[in-house]
């Protein structure tokens, strides 16, 4: 690690969320099994960053750093959680041990769960509304208001479009994978009309 001043490391960890956030939050995904505490992990790791950083120097890796302290923040969050809950202090020992010996991710890696993911939110069993909105949203970092600013639509009603189609995907147990060779084609042609509403 080497250090450099504050204002630097802060535009430095601004860089880095910009070019490897979705990158990131894919691989929680993939790690947590949820959106949601995925993001929240994403969040809890870059501010993690924005205070440890600037005093200790950034890391060699910082993608890997992110991705293993996204993943330790997720799993605290559940035990913390757990009082109010007794459920989720075994969800959070099902993630440790799950995890435990995948938080050091290769380059292969990191593209097979953006794959992972551009399939999860295409899914046909997502209405094509939700699918795009889902995509832009999670694949492309949008916010939802540019969301709906794209589609000439309510904020409101593409925050409900991402929420619903986050708890179908949850309740459903759609799998967080890319589809079988079998499977390919049909799914394929999900993915390319919302990658064509996208462009």
């Amino acid at each position: 690690m080497t250090k450099s001043s504050g204002g630097e490391q802060r535009e430095q960890i601004e860089a880095i969320y910009q070019s490897e956030s979705r990158r990131v939050l894919a691989t929680l995904i993939r790690l947590l099994g949820d959106f949601e505490l995925a993001e929240d992990a994403l969040h809890d790791a870059f501010l993690a960053a924005l205070k440890q950083w600037p005093r200790d120097g950034p890391p060699n890796n910082p993608r890997a750093w992110l991705i293993s302290t996204g993943r330790f923040k997720a799993i605290d969050r559940l035990r913390g959680r757990a009082r109010f809950d007794a459920s989720l202090t075994v969800l959070a020992e099902q993630i440790e041990a799950r995890t435990r010996d995948r938080v050091e991710p290769v380059d292969e890696d990191i593209a097979d769960d953006q794959l992972r993911l551009i399939f999860t939110c295409c899914h046909p069993a997502l209405s094509p509304e939700a699918r795009a909105a889902l995509t832009l949203r999670e694949v492309c970092g949008l916010t939802t208001e540019e969301i709906a600013h794209a589609f000439l639509t309510p904020t409101p009603t593409v925050a409900q479009r991402i929420v619903r189609a986050k708890a179908k995907i949850r309740d459903a147990h759609i799998p967080y994978q890319v589809p079988s060779q079998t499977d390919l084609p049909e799914r394929l042609d999900t993915v390319l009309q919302v990658i064509y509403l996208v462009f």
